[in-house]
């Protein structure tokens, strides 16, 4: 008899463990469910907006002056419709160093010759054969964000030894 009356508690006691267990798992999610925002956003009508109109690129071919050290240059014509896949690069047909001198372009700097190890290659390097990676075309558009940038020459800093 006693076992038996121990044994029913026990299930009770259990059953009471589970059922609060579940309330406070229910409850818990719910509560959780409200303070998370929706991540898809708010709802968004479906109607059609108009594009903003493309830029206009900057294509005067006169070189840019770079603004920082190392700065790739920037690309001074238009590119629009320039091949530039892994078995063409349009690019090079201008810029690569048997081809200036016809061309009247700039060469590409030598370091587009060279492995990471420094090792001088023939032709250009695989890493640096997509230009537009590192190079862009100039868009004649507001800047999304003021420039406040001063050179280290026009804050009076001389250069070494020119005192």
């Amino acid at each position: 008899m006693r076992s038996q009356n121990r044994f029913r508690r026990l299930i009770s006691r259990r059953r009471w463990a589970l059922v609060l267990l579940s309330l406070t798992l229910a409850g818990g999610t719910a509560a959780l469910a409200q303070m998370v925002p929706e991540l898809s956003g708010p709802k968004q009508s479906m109607d059609e907006l108009a594009a903003q109109p493309m830029p206009k690129w900057v294509v005067d071919d006169v070189r840019k002056m770079r603004a920082y050290p190392d700065q790739p240059p920037v690309i001074p014509h238009s590119i629009e419709g320039y091949q530039l896949s892994v078995n063409t690069n349009r690019c090079l047909s201008c810029h690569k160093r048997e081809f200036t001198q016809d061309s009247g372009a700039p060469m590409i700097s030598v370091t587009h010759y060279m492995t990471r190890d420094g090792q001088m290659l023939a032709d250009v390097s695989p890493r640096r054969y997509f230009c537009t990676a590192c190079h862009v075309p100039q868009a004649d558009v507001k800047p999304l964000v003021q420039n406040t940038f001063k050179d280290m020459s026009e804050m009076g800093v001389k250069p070494l030894g020119s005192e």
